[in-house]
């Protein structure tokens, strides 16, 4: 009787219930975003609109700007919006091109960091264990050159951000080599964005007369139809094409290497 009165409270339920509150804390966030709109301010037009305003609080309050903006960015990638291209363009267009660039790397890999250790923590071994033996090879090889593997997905457009990061973390993939595929990734791809977004006033410029003409002509349909991705020149495309690939070359030689000792055998 003693025993039973003084046996600790259930300690599997409660170990549960703290697996599955990050996660859901990020659901409730993300539903929230997009209930009260949100996501409609992540958008050039408001950039444009609010660039002067933003501007001053930038000269005003740097510190308090750059932290503001870290948080973010962060929050952002923490709930798998996808906001990174714009989120770093921002940087850009707000801080110059090299801070701007630090900055957006800095964002980018404290939300990538948050969001892969509430999804393995919580989901990402039970998914795993549930998925056919199929998905489990494709997750055993991936993890056998993840840095490789990650570093390509980063370069390259292939899949979103916030679908790596999910992807990495479902496959179990180690945190330390996560994140050092991550930053080495998100440098030249956030640099990119950031250059693009340090010369954004000048196309803003050019796109604001259209719209101006296109106001004063009459017409109804008057937007400013300016995708973030379309600052990606065909040749930072290809310069990050060709990392990509030599993110792949450890792999490729290694399964070259093999199948030529086979071959030999």
């Amino acid at each position: 009787m003693v025993e039973s009165a003084n046996k600790p409270p259930d300690s599997e339920g409660r170990n549960r219930v703290l697996r599955y509150l990050p996660p859901a804390l990020v659901l409730t966030l993300l539903a929230v975003f997009f209930a009260t709109g949100l996501h409609r301010y992540l958008t050039l037009e408001t950039l444009v609109e609010y660039r002067p305003h933003v501007h001053g609080f930038v000269g005003s309050r740097p510190l308090t700007t750059v932290i503001l903006f870290i948080l973010v960015y962060a929050l952002l990638v923490t709930l798998s919006i996808p906001a990174a291209g714009f989120m770093s363009i921002a940087a850009g267009l707000l801080f110059g091109w090299a801070s701007g660039g630090a900055l957006a790397v800095l964002g980018a890999s404290l939300g990538a960091a948050s969001i892969f250790l509430i999804a393995r923590s919580s989901v990402g071994e039970p998914i795993l264990r549930m998925a056919g033996p199929r998905v489990q090879k494709l997750a055993a090889s991936f993890r056998a050159d993840s840095f490789s593997y990650l570093l390509f997905l980063r370069l390259l457009p292939i899949m979103p951000f916030w679908v790596t990061n999910l992807a990495a973390a479902f496959f179990g993939m180690r945190f330390q080599i996560f994140m050092a595929a991550t930053l080495t990734g998100a440098i030249p791809v956030c640099y990119a964005f950031a250059v693009a977004g340090s010369g954004l006033d000048a196309a803003i410029a050019a796109h604001e007369q259209q719209l101006a003409d296109c106001v004063a002509a009459g017409r109804q349909d008057c937007q400013m139809h300016f995708e973030p991705d379309s600052l990606l020149t065909p040749r930072v495309i290809v310069a990050l094409g060709l990392l990509g690939v030599l993110a792949l070359g450890p792999i490729i030689l290694r399964k070259w290497q093999a199948r030529r000792r086979e071959t030999q055998a």
